[in-house]
């Protein structure tokens, strides 16, 4: 008798799906989402006829991660960790999965930054197998059918790049699917998105990168990078298609440099369900850093001044949050531009001086700087002085800027000093929290965007919380899905900040710790998506459930909390009890 489907069950209420498998033999054990492996019991070896074709012992999915967990403490580097990882999610996704569930805080930072940045340089050496879609020239006239002919349909989620902004290391050419990858892993971690709901893409329009071009392992399109109306009209082609073919589709732009990122946002953030992480996501993780350590001061945002520095899209991208927030808690747009600086390589962003236009918004009138008097007074140990800066912000990637003269200024303006020194990977960031405690005498608050040690200071140990974008996308997207909302609002992301902020406990912030730990990832991803979901019924752009679901919200706010547990998937096999 032979086994044509298995039966799972998304969620604690139960909703079971059937999956039809016409696959048998070995074919069952090379298809990673369905294959046990080894845990295939000996009824389910005899109807796939996979009789013979395993070891007799049958393991459990508890052992199976015990002795891969043991394979992943042999490996020396963390970036074979990553290939481990990766090669076992090409076999056995649900194993690979529950590992990395086993201790979300010891692998993020393998499947996702700082590893998998090296991962991006050496893709084309460590290639493995296919995963995901590669667009490039000489295939993105036909996208349409390429999307129709990915194995997996039932899409809620792809995570686009372009290659071009990888974590601070630049244009790696079609090097930069690991991202898409790691991501969406992570999507599938915190907010419980089936792997099979996810789908990676990379728009390979070529490379600058000569290391690239002159390698001769490289696997991407070997030519320069298109620009201006050929590239434009290259993504415009990627929309329609994904557009026509995944209506109901969310689209995440991952790791587009700069300009373009905010070229590409705002030019389809009514015509895809889309957001760009980078911009909006790091946003929306540093507001809820800000909400945070204002629960500490006891004091407002509308009091403080903000400093951003590093005018990237990670650093407008803050700045456009911090100053939505404002707004929200009723100052005067004007007003809260004010509030907020940012600076980049050049010093001091300002009207007078040639700039991209993402860069405007906050740009200044110098004439409104009187103590900006001549070039040698554009520092930003000035600007801190001068303006009363009272949270300061870095996305520069410039190791060690924050110096101690710099966070003492801050000090003297505010007994309780926010500093964030957010670029990745560690080696890059601002300051080190242990200088900055010792700096203060421990009255500053921190966070980082990176990982680091625990602060021992005054005989006790301080956790240093983690502005992790994790905290936010996951929940975002969960939100979007379950909701079936038709774009993706501004508050989305203000409703995020707070529900992260909110679950901060009592002790952390008696503590001055900003953020909860790595190991809640799940559990603030399921808030987030709650709270994302109920803006999106609040603001009348949803369409009543998710796609892969026969539940429907109906606009229901606690129907749709429902909704969100129904289809929250856990790293379990089908048939498991």
């Amino acid at each position: 008798m032979e086994i044509n489907h298995y039966e799972f069950e998304y969620g604690e209420y139960g909703e079971t799906i059937g999956i039809q498998i016409n696959l048998r033999g070995f074919d069952v054990l090379r298809f990673n989402n369905i294959s046990k492996g080894t845990a295939f019991t000996i009824d389910e070896r005899h109807k796939l006829k996979l009789s013979g074709f395993l070891p007799p012992r049958v393991k459990t999915l508890e052992e199976q991660v015990k002795s891969s967990l043991s394979i992943i403490e042999e490996k020396k580097t963390d970036i074979e960790k990553f290939i481990y990882i990766r090669s076992l999610y090409d076999r056995n996704v649900i194993l690979a999965h529950a590992v990395i569930a086993s201790d979300i805080t010891k692998f993020l930072p393998i499947i996702y930054t700082p590893t998998v940045g090296l991962a991006c340089q050496k893709y084309s050496s460590m290639f493995r197998g296919a995963n995901g879609i590669h667009f490039y020239p000489g295939n993105i006239d036909y996208a349409e059918y390429v999307l129709r002919n990915y194995t997996d349909q039932d899409i809620g989620i792809a995570v686009v790049t372009d290659n071009q902004g990888i974590l601070g290391i630049g244009d790696q050419g079609a090097g930069g699917i690991p991202i898409c990858l790691g991501k969406l892993m992570l999507y599938t971690q915190g907010a419980g998105l089936a792997p099979w709901h996810c789908l990676p893409i990379s728009l390979d329009v070529g490379t600058d990168n000569e290391e690239l071009l002159n390698d001769p392992n490289y696997l991407g399109w070997r030519n320069k990078r298109l620009r201006g109306e050929e590239y434009y009209t290259f993504i415009e082609k990627f929309v329609t298609a994904f557009k026509k073919h995944f209506p109901r589709t969310l689209c995440q732009w991952e790791d587009f440099s700069k300009q373009t990122a905010f070229t590409v946002r705002d030019k389809y953030l009514k015509e895809l369900i889309s957001f760009n992480d980078d911009i909006q996501g790091t946003g929306a993780v540093a507001l809820a850093g800000i909400l945070a350590a204002m629960k500490v001061k006891k004091e407002k945002m509308p009091d403080q001044v903000y400093l951003v520095n590093g005018a990237g899209a990670g650093g407008v991208g803050i700045a456009e949050q911090i100053w939505t927030e404002l707004v929200e808690q009723g100052m005067d747009e004007k007003e809260a531009s004010e509030k907020i600086f940012t600076m980049d390589s050049k010093g001091i962003v300002t009207l007078d001086r040639k700039i991209e236009p993402y860069k405007m918004k906050f740009a200044k009138d110098p004439k409104a700087l009187t103590w900006l008097t001549s070039p040698e007074d554009n520092t930003i140990l000035n600007l801190i002085k001068n303006e009363k800066v009272t949270v300061l912000i870095g996305t520069s990637g410039q190791p060690g800027l924050f110096t101690k003269e710099l966070i003492h200024a801050v000090g003297e303006n505010t007994d309780r000093p926010v500093i964030l020194p957010l670029s990745n990977p560690t080696t890059k960031a601002e300051a080190v929290p242990q200088d900055v405690y010792d700096w203060t005498n421990g009255k500053a608050l921190v966070a980082t965007g990176s990982p680091f040690e625990p602060v021992h200071y005054n005989g006790r140990d301080y956790r240093i919380g983690q502005m992790n974008n994790s905290f936010v996308f996951p929940g975002i997207g969960l939100g979007v899905v379950a909701s079936g909302a038709s774009e993706v609002l501004p508050v989305f992301f203000s409703a995020a900040a707070h529900a992260i902020a909110g679950f901060v406990s009592e002790q952390d912030l008696e503590d001055g710790i900003l953020f909860p730990p790595l190991d809640q990832l799940r559990e603030v991803s399921l808030e987030v998506g709650k709270k994302v979901g109920a803006e999106a019924i609040k603001a009348n752009v949803t369409q009543m459930g998710c796609t892969f679901s026969k539940f429907k919200h109906n606009n229901d706010p606690e129907r749709l909390n429902i909704l969100v547990d129904k289809i929250r998937w856990s790293p379990r096999y089908f048939n498991q009890a």
